[in-house]
């Protein structure tokens, strides 16, 4: 296989009242304090499969459950750190887009001869793993999934300059006799958001918000994500340039809607269908499934939302938050006025200053018998429990479009550090006109259901 030339490299790094869903009876969780603290044991899993319906093992990164345990686990201010670069990654991507999208309707769009400079994509710092197989015969590669990206990619021989350290082998194309590169007159290719050509073979390259990146070939191979689900000549990046926070996993799994996204890909086989559950807590599972065969019970569904300027986000319609019950008072403009994605890469949901600055009030009000203590990084509202064996929690719920009331689990609440700073998961996004995020603290336990072809998320409760 040939090598990525050095000149590419420089071209390539771009930047690319309701059915309600979920809680126990009452208006508060009452729980021992113990149970919010993280265990070093994990529990167990077990995967299945079948004809239509696969399934696979989801981990926190840095939990004992995880293949990438052995990486030091990251302070929190470090991990919060992070996902607020992610967060400002988005917000630039979105905004941006938009930006380009306003002035090719106001001159046209025009082909040019240089590979288009865009924004980043997200940083890619998502918390959550899968190990699926690449290749013939298949090598096991733990990635990360991301439902803000679209490219799938693993790091590959030769690393030409420089692969940072990952768990698994790297990933070698030419021990594998289903690996072909795809030829820059290819389809695929074009609907690369960055590519370019060596010797009519097709290079991709994928900058994040950080300045992580991955540079190689785009190529085809068999993907193996379980017994059953077996997909041959699958698109991705053969990543032979690579640098970032991906903190041991062998590259990034690419959950968007765009073309190249894995979605996409399979819609033959999966029909646009998957959904996953993200575990309680860093010492338990959860699952990623693909297929009309998820676990339904108890699913309610908003409608899917698209903004033709930012085709690879989820967007969904939030329309009022209630805390103790109690519905806050905020206009439904709030939220309409930016809108709203979920995505499975951002930890800590951001909302308008506006719906931020009331929920802060009226969580604090319900917890005002508690010490309040000093922030931790962009949380500003955490409580010291240390002297209390049990503590009660005032129940936080979305509402969104459709009539879904998503009441969140106590481990969708809370961004617990330790027993003293326990904060509340949520973070004000800078200016009311900034898209909000629904991160993945608060889909905790929910199975979350993405329905491409009916155009619909879903969300039940109890899930994992």
């Amino acid at each position: 296989m040939a090598s990525v030339s050095s000149s590419i490299l420089p071209m390539l790094m771009v930047v690319l009242m309701c059915s309600h869903v979920g809680g126990e009876q009452g208006s508060y969780h009452k729980i021992n304090i113990h149970s919010l603290l993280p265990s070093k044991v994990c529990s167990s899993f077990k995967e299945s499969a079948s004809l239509n319906f696969t399934r696979l093992k989801v981990t926190y990164r840095h939990g004992p459950c995880s293949p990438l345990r052995s990486h030091p686990t990251p302070l929190h201010e470090q991990i919060l750190d992070e996902d607020r670069s992610r967060v400002d990654s988005l917000r630039r991507r979105i905004a941006a887009a938009a930006t380009s999208a306003k002035l090719d309707r106001q001159r046209g769009s025009q082909v040019g001869s240089k590979i288009p400079v865009r924004p980043g994509s997200s940083v890619s710092t998502g918390n959550y793993v899968v190990t699926v197989g690449f290749g013939t015969p298949k090598t096991d590669q733990t990635v990360i999934f991301d439902t803000g990206s679209d490219i799938t990619w693993i790091q590959c021989q030769p690393c030409v300059a420089y692969c940072y350290e990952q768990q698994d082998p790297i990933f070698n194309p030419s021990a594998s006799s289903t690996y072909a590169n795809i030829s820059c007159s290819s389809t695929y290719c074009s609907d690369l958001d960055t590519s370019g050509c060596s010797s009519s073979t097709c290079l991709y390259g994928v900058q994040y918000g950080d300045n992580s990146f991955s540079i190689g070939f785009f190529a085809q191979d068999t993907l193996t994500l379980s017994t059953a689900g077996v997909i041959p000549k699958f698109p991705f990046g053969c990543g032979e340039r690579n640098r970032g926070l991906f903190g041991k996993a062998a590259g990034l799994m690419g959950l968007g809607r765009g073309k190249v996204s894995l979605v996409t890909q399979t819609y033959q086989k999966y029909g646009g269908v998957f959904a996953y559950c993200l575990p309680p807590t860093s010492s338990s599972t959860g699952y990623l499934t693909f297929g009309a065969g998820y676990p339904s019970s108890n699913v309610k569904f908003t409608p899917m939302l698209t903004d033709a300027s930012a085709p690879t986000f989820y967007y969904l319609n939030l329309m009022a938050i209630s805390v103790a019950g109690q519905r806050l008072p905020i206009s439904a403009r709030v939220f309409n006025d930016a809108g709203t994605i979920i995505d499975s890469g951002t930890v800590i949901t951001r909302l308008p200053p506006t719906a931020y600055s009331a929920l802060r009030s009226a969580f604090r009000q319900a917890m005002s018998s508690y010490k309040m203590t000093s922030a931790l990084s962009i949380l500003d509202t955490c409580y010291d429990f240390t002297g209390h064996s049990t503590v009660s929690i005032p129940k936080v719920a979305l509402q969104f479009g459709g009539g879904v009331t998503m009441e969140l689990d106590l481990s969708g609440t809370l961004y617990v550090g330790n027993q003293s700073k326990v904060c509340l998961a949520f973070a004000a996004n800078g200016d009311d006109s900034d898209v909000g995020i629904l991160g993945n603290v608060q889909q905790k336990t929910f199975n979350v259901v993405y329905d491409v072809s009916k155009k619909v998320i879903g969300f039940g409760p109890g899930a994992c």
